[in-house]
């Protein structure tokens, strides 16, 4: 033999020696018939271990509970710049390691398997699977005795890069869903398709799940609230599932950062809101819109706030997992989102924003102007779970519900009891040429007016619009009947005038209107923040209430000194002294429940 063919065939040799000793390292199942990892699932690659920080990708349902025969879609999840490349998902019972229940016969992409002898027990890839998205179906077995379950899967990367045991959440057994033909009747049904995107920009099918449970569809909890998400909601800490009353959301960021899930829910029969923002107020603002249509349904929206005008609605893609609800008078929705939060001048999930939170009415699916919002004390990043507070009432509005308190439960009742019961004090007594009585009664309603002035300009000048309800409307009411008031008094006619009784009786009608609506306008005002325990509501209820009792006393106190033998001089006398009395200890304790109000329109 030549030495050419002695080298020949040791190098023969020696490729036949590296395909032996290196085989074991390139053994794979690209074509996903992967039985051999029903057990641990973990994925036969040689050498390779699985990952230990946490997986990119994650396994959703759109429900916490199933009932017997119930279809469950389930779906699979990655950031779209990073697609999976083989998966293994099994459905098993919390603490087993058996697979239960069946697949349907998923569609492209994935194929069905038998594990521990349990036929379509488990589904894996096919070959040249690629994407970041898939959604199969699973069902309950019928004839089990059925438990907790929760869908484990394993995702592939590349042939070193997988993660091994990614769970969904915890779905509990429920046996209160009609029987139906196929057995069991959902709990949820499906009531629409929309669309997102997978990682190879093709459309994708994402579940929308009306709920038939009361209030919130029974997910949307304040539970692991700081835990694993953020939550925002007025009451502060109120929890939906438990409170009709609730305004509620959150975010959580799912694992690999490359989506968040969100859940809002409030009683309107409309809409409810929430959005980012770089400021406390309106405009330029990613926000979420959970609202009723023409039809009763519920949908989801993204949308992007300018300004002070209707929010530009955005397209629906990269929304999915989509789950609504509305029932006794409360709307949920809860949604998985791949969108980037950006408000144009701040982009990224792991950025801070302020929350916004709005809720009002809707007309034929077209939301309305909201009826009331509320704001984060600060800027928050939702990637950081906590209970978010919301924010204080800005000085300028603690400003103009101090005024109005101060000018219409005060110096206004100062001025209308002067001009009442004490016209008969310091009789003959000047001031300025004028009787003392009435200098006190111009001064106490010129404070009056000028301090209602103020307050109306300041809340103006900073809402800038009529949100609020009743509120704005009662206030601009108590505006004008107070302009009125004065220049009415400037054109009055001279005490001997003939037809002097009709500014005497409209001055004094108009004065009692202006008081009544004032009120009204302070309990409406009082009530928008003041909605945690309404104690100063009961405040403000007592304050009326000692009010309306001093004048019913001065009113029996000057009907009975009439009514008494008397000397002029000495019915003068009784009725100084009993009135002048009533009015100190009235505004004795009306100074009382005066600072207890401002204390806590302070504290709002």
């Amino acid at each position: 033999m030549s030495r050419l063919e002695s080298d020949g065939f040791f190098a023969a040799d020696l490729v036949v020696l590296l395909l032996v000793c290196t085989g074991p390292l390139v053994r794979g199942f690209p074509s996903g018939l992967v039985t051999d990892s029903c057990g641990d699932m973990r994925p036969r690659h040689s050498g390779a271990t699985p990952q230990t920080a946490p997986s990119p990708f994650t396994v959703t349902t759109g429900q916490r509970s199933y009932s017997l025969g119930e279809d469950v879609k389930v779906e699979l999840l990655g950031p779209a710049s990073t697609p999976f490349t083989g998966f293994l998902l099994e459905a098993r019972e919390v603490g087993s390691q058996t697979p239960v229940g069946s697949f349907a016969i998923p569609a492209g992409g994935a194929q069905i398997l038998t594990c521990s002898q349990n036929p379509n027990s488990a589904v894996s890839h096919s070959s040249g699977f690629t994407s970041s998205y898939i959604q199969v179906t699973w069902r309950s077995e019928p004839s089990r005795d059925m438990k907790s379950i929760q869908f484990r899967a394993s995702f592939v990367q590349n042939f070193r890069t997988f993660w091994v045991d990614v769970m969904s959440p915890v779905l509990t057994f429920s046996n209160d869903s009609a029987v139906g033909p196929a057995g069991a009747l959902s709990a949820s049904r499906s009531t629409g398709t929309p669309t997102h995107n997978t990682a190879n920009g093709n459309i994708q099918p994402a579940r929308v799940a009306r709920s038939a449970r009361a209030g919130s569809a029974g997910s949307i909890s304040s539970a692991d609230c700081g835990v694993t998400k953020v939550c925002f909601s007025q009451p502060p800490r109120c929890d939906p599932a438990v409170d009709a009353n609730c305004y509620f959301m959150s975010a959580m960021m799912l694992p690999g950062g490359a989506a968040v899930h969100y859940e809002m829910s409030g009683p309107v029969e409309g809409y409810v809101a929430f959005g980012f923002s770089d400021d406390q107020n309106m405009g330029n603002d990613d926000i979420y819109i959970c609202g009723t249509e023409s039809n009763g349904a519920v949908r989801v929206q993204h949308a992007f706030s300018s300004g002070r005008s209707a929010p530009q609605i955005l397209t629906a893609a990269n929304v999915y997992n989509i789950t609504t609800s509305n029932q006794n008078s409360v709307i949920s929705c809860s949604f998985t989102s791949t969108n980037t939060i950006s408000t144009q001048r701040t982009s990224g999930f792991n950025q801070t924003y302020y929350l916004l939170f709005a809720h009002g009415s809707s007309r034929n699916g077209q939301i309305q102007f909201h009826s009331g919002t509320f704001v984060s004390t600060d800027k928050i990043d939702i990637s950081h779970p906590a209970v978010i507070g919301k924010n204080a009432f800005p000085p300028i509005i603690k400003a103009h519900g101090s005024l109005m308190l101060i000018a219409w439960m005060t110096t206004g009742s100062l001025g209308m009891m002067v001009a009442r019961y004490l016209k008969k004090m310091a009789k003959g007594e000047k001031l300025c040429n004028k009787d003392v009585w009435f200098v006190v009664h111009v001064g106490a309603m010129i404070v009056t007016v000028v301090a209602t002035s103020i307050a109306f300009i300041l809340v103006f000048s900073y809402a800038q619009d009529w949100a609020g309800g009743a509120h704005p409307v009662l206030g601009c009411l108590v505006m004008i009947l107070s302009l009125i008031q004065p220049i009415g008094a400037m054109l009055r006619c001279g005490p001997q005038h003939h037809l002097r009784y009709l500014f005497n009786w409209s001055h004094f009608l108009n004065a009692v209107v202006i008081k009544a609506i004032a009120v009204a306008a302070i309990f409406t005002g009082l009530d928008l923040i003041d909605s945690t325990n309404a104690w100063l509501m009961k405040v403000m209820g007592g304050f009326l209430g000692w009010e309306a009792l001093f004048y019913i006393m001065l009113e029996v106190h000057d009907w009975k000194i009439k009514h008494t033998e008397s000397t002029p001089a000495q019915l003068e006398s009784a009725l100084v002294k009993g009135d002048g009395l009533l009015i100190a200890l009235f505004f004795l304790g009306n100074f009382c429940f005066l600072v207890a109000l401002l204390v806590g329109i302070g504290m709002s």
